[in-house]
């Protein structure tokens, strides 16, 4: 109905940020789209300017609401995880550019941790590894590398926050200094079992607790935006990471249940329930949401290269105008030819957390061409999968047998055949594949009782389209011993 209640999702990510307003059946209404630049200052380095996340988010949050033509509810922001901000309280400008979570630059002190038989005691609290990826070292690098930063941290001067929190400051006029679990949780700082702020932890980091923002459920009440910052003043009523935003709009609220999102890196997560599992296989036990002050857990794959890998066909190698020709090239071979990629651009994440990984081409012949890269660009997004799928069901003690997918890769159909093929697994894209930015918004409806349960957001989920394994398990097992050898090459000292 066209006076039904509205909601809009900021969903700020790596590249680029967004504003979806949906209406109740997570329809589309208005949408608008903003891409900002990245910085590389130095190798292992990704940096963003804070002022453009802010920038970008408001430019497209008031062009989605100007299209919408009326009132929202309530607002909900998803963020892309770990990427760290420092700002001055007083007059809400950031220190220094954002730390991106793909910036490998703590990766010594990382090892030095590690070294010194810190990670257990960071895993037991966190669920994670000691890895640049999270924020407590990239806090503690801004901290020692701005000038006089850790003297005015000290002194109750600055605040720390991933993306969402410096959003959120800004949005409510410097009201509201919080974050939710899930992005607590990407940390390194945050006890995931006591839901709270860990001393040991900070103290460890060298971080003073006077930075940390309040941790709140990922639906309820971080404010109402202030005056003039949007045309009317909404109240934020939902906050998740991006993954765990996915989650939500995937409807994976039962246990066993799994989505990969294939974006910028892929991201595997497996809701485990009301309970913790402690993976045996390097994944990270995390958070999938906190609701009324429960907390719902889930094992996690993180792979940090996806369709970063086919934007440096692009942008690096200049063999493709678009993401949508690999499909084509792709599928214009019969085999990879024994042509793989690995795409450790920034490192390898899970399974194998080596931070000090870089990039191979593998198996390549005066007859290889831009079809093979494109091929080897897209499988190698099925073989990574792969290797977190099984991972997770190792952890599980039982095979994963569905993969609910979204992200802009999933829309091309070649990659979800032979990622169901790769996998072993029923693939099955959902009729709305928005699904970060609709479980934005779904969480800003629970948070203003737009939606009273998870019941009745899962009744909105739809399946688009399915994908069944075809592939014989010979071809499959050849395939994955070729990547495997691929991989002990690129680790190989």
């Amino acid at each position: 109905m066209s006076d039904s209640p509205l909601l809009l999702a900021i969903d700020q990510g790596t590249t680029s940020s967004r504003a979806i307003v949906f209406d109740l059946e997570g329809s589309a209404v208005a949408r608008a789209q903003t891409e900002f630049a990245q910085h590389y200052p130095a190798p292992g380095r990704v940096e963003h300017d804070p002022r453009d996340l802010l920038g970008s988010v408001l430019d497209t949050a008031r062009r989605a609401l100007r299209d919408a033509g009326r009132p929202v509810a309530a607002l909900g922001i998803t963020n892309q995880r770990e990427t760290t901000v420092l700002w001055d309280r007083r007059t809400g400008e950031p220190l220094a550019n954002a730390i991106v979570w793909q910036d490998r630059r703590t990766a010594a002190r990382c090892e030095r941790l590690r070294e010194h038989g810190h990670e257990p005691l960071v895993t037991e609290r966190t669920g994670l590894l000691l890895d640049p990826y999270f924020s407590a070292t990239k806090l503690a690098w801004l901290l020692d590398h701005v000038a006089g930063a850790r003297e005015r941290a000290a002194r109750g001067e600055l605040a720390f926050g991933t993306v969402d929190s410096y959003l959120i400051w800004h949005l409510t006029g410097g009201g509201v200094h919080a974050t939710d679990a899930t992005n607590a949780a990407r940390t390194l700082l945050f006890d995931i079992r006591a839901q709270r702020w860990d001393e040991e932890l900070l103290a460890l980091f060298q971080i003073p607790r006077a930075l940390l923002p309040e941790v709140r459920d990922s639906a309820g009440d971080f404010g109402i935006t202030a005056e003039g910052v949007l045309p009317d003043r909404v109240p934020i009523r939902g906050v998740a990471g991006d993954q765990q935003a996915a989650t939500v709009g995937q409807a994976c609220f039962q246990p066993g249940q799994v989505k990969s999102t294939y974006g910028t890196g892929c991201f595997v997560v497996l809701n485990t329930g009301d309970r913790p599992v402690a993976s045996q296989n390097r994944l990270l036990t995390t958070l999938a949401y906190r609701l009324d002050g429960k907390p719902t857990y889930a094992l996690e794959g993180s792979i940090f290269i996806a369709g970063a890998g086919v934007q440096w066909l692009r942008d690096a190698l200049g063999i493709i105008r678009g993401a949508e020709e690999t499909e084509a090239l792709a599928a214009s071979l019969t085999g990879n030819d024994g042509v793989y990629l690995v795409p450790a651009f920034t490192g390898l994440g899970a399974p194998y957390w080596r931070p000090d990984a870089r990039g191979a081409l593998i198996g390549l012949t005066r007859d290889s061409g831009r079809a093979h890269l494109a091929r080897a660009a897209l499988e190698s997004v099925c073989y990574q999968t792969h290797d977190l799928v099984a991972a997770m069901g190792r952890d599980l003690g039982q095979p994963i047998t569905s993969l609910r997918v979204d992200g802009g890769m999933c829309a091309n159909d070649w990659l979800m055949q032979t990622l169901a093929d790769i996998v072993a697994v029923e693939v099955e894209r959902p009729a709305n594949t928005e699904t970060t930015a609709l479980g934005a918004a779904y969480l800003a409806g629970l948070g203003c009782r737009t939606f009273e349960s998870l019941p009745s957001i899962t009744a909105g989920w739809r399946r688009e389209a399915r994908f069944a394994p075809s592939l014989a398990d010979t071809d499959r097992n050849a395939l994955i011993l070729g990547w495997e050898r691929a991989v002990r090459q690129t680790l190989a000292d």
